[in-house]
């Protein structure tokens, strides 16, 4: 009986080290998915619910974006994005590519045409 009671102790103490392992592991992780993940807020020109599926789906289009929305109020997307896969400066280039403005890129004529009427916005 008391070899019984040993074992299981032994055991009980063998999975509380995994446990706390496993968690140390899982934390470690959550740490470095957070610090590998940056964050920006810029302007993109719109003006309507349309505009703003068009410029979210752009920007989550890019491998690395992990969620982008923009407020057709203050005209700010906001995005959430991993700089070892993509950066800024290509999520803003991706948006304009669809035809809307933002602070560091201008859309193409071509791309901003494209878009529907209640679409266009005044361009600077």
């Amino acid at each position: 009986m008391r070899k019984n009671i040993l074992m299981l102790a032994l055991m009980f103490g063998s999975f509380t080290m995994v446990s706390v392992q496993a968690q140390d592991t899982n934390s470690r992780e959550k740490t470095a998915i957070a610090q590998a993940q940056s964050s920006a807020t810029f302007e993109v020109n719109g003006k309507c619910g349309m505009c703003k599926k068009r410029i979210e789906k752009a920007a989550l289009g890019l491998e690395g974006v992990e969620s982008a929305v923009w407020d057709a109020e203050s005209k700010a997307l906001a995005v959430k994005y991993d700089p070892a896969k993509v950066s800024e400066a290509d999520i803003q280039k991706q948006v304009a590519s669809v035809g809307h403005d933002t602070e560091q890129v201008k859309a193409t004529e071509e791309a901003y045409n494209s878009l529907p009427g209640c679409c266009k916005y005044e361009r600077k």
